[in-house]
């Protein structure tokens, strides 16, 4: 592992297999790398960035690089991010739910064009990083029957928390347009925490030094959800902060990969 956590995030990665489009706008278009195996799981990415315009998906092609070359085909969508028009409540969930629905069918209708190995689009993996975690989180509550799991990295799962931690400076006022007492209706339809249920098997993996997205989160969540019924299970990783847990140079990469191997095939969860 390199000395600096956030040297991921400007790491060169292998370029996507192609990109494909969701939408009218310049955001709504997802990268997609391929394994060389065929009917390889999709996995939808959501990167981080705390829903922020400065962040985009380029930081996550680490992540889907070394996912693509494990087995997985990986699209990491785009979507519009607070500070551009349209970005926000409820523009930035609209584009998720947009490319959700319509990614897996247009792949699997270009791998057949180009003549490549299939994918197994139905019911794709949803994982993200941070406010990505949550959009995975929150996708998964309000379309269970169209996720086969969600793998959520350092996820922002309790939205009303995050805004009285101040999270960023304001990301989640910025992103839903005030507090709760303020918006409720954005909180009770945007808030993961809030959604319970969702129905889905979930893994979150987050970091125990954490500063940027406290693991009491992801703590909170998780209890909540298995009361609520839900199979959800935490791996807190010792030792590791924020950006660990997308970077496949370090040693919180074989967790991560071990929460995927757990929604995809099935396997037992190994946290709390």
């Amino acid at each position: 592992m390199t000395s600096d956590p956030r040297s991921v995030l400007r790491r060169p990665a292998s370029e996507p297999d192609f990109t494909l489009r969701y939408g009218e706008h310049p955001d709504h278009v997802a990268d997609v790398r391929l394994p060389a195996v065929p009917n390889a799981p999709l996995v939808l990415f959501v990167h981080g960035g705390f829903w922020r315009r400065e962040w985009d998906r380029a930081h996550a092609a680490p992540l889907a690089g070394d996912l693509a070359a494990r087995g997985y085909a990986v699209a990491t969508i785009e979507f519009r991010r607070t500070g551009q028009t349209g970005g926000g409540w409820p523009g930035t969930f609209s584009d998720v739910a947009a490319a959700a629905v319509a990614v897996p069918d247009q792949l699997a209708k270009e791998v057949a064009h180009r003549g490549l190995l299939p994918v197994s689009v139905d019911r794709p993996i949803m994982a993200g990083h941070s406010a990505g975690g949550h959009l995975a989180l929150w996708y998964a509550s309000v379309a269970p029957d169209a996720v086969g799991g969600v793998v959520a990295l350092a996820p922002v799962a309790d939205l009303t928390r995050a805004y009285e931690l101040d999270l960023d400076g304001g990301a989640v006022a910025d992103l839903l347009g005030g507090g709760p007492e303020s918006v409720p209706e954005a909180y009770r339809s945007a808030d993961p925490m809030r959604n319970l249920p969702s129905g889905v098997r979930t893994v979150i993996v987050h970091g125990a030094d954490d500063d940027i997205v406290p693991v009491e989160l992801s703590r909170d969540y998780c209890r909540a959800a298995r009361r609520a019924g839900d199979d959800a299970t935490l791996v807190e990783l010792a030792g590791v902060e924020h950006f660990g847990v997308i970077d496949p140079l370090s040693p919180a990469w074989t967790a991560v990969l071990a929460a995927f191997g757990t929604v995809t095939r099935g396997e037992t969860a190994q946290g709390d």
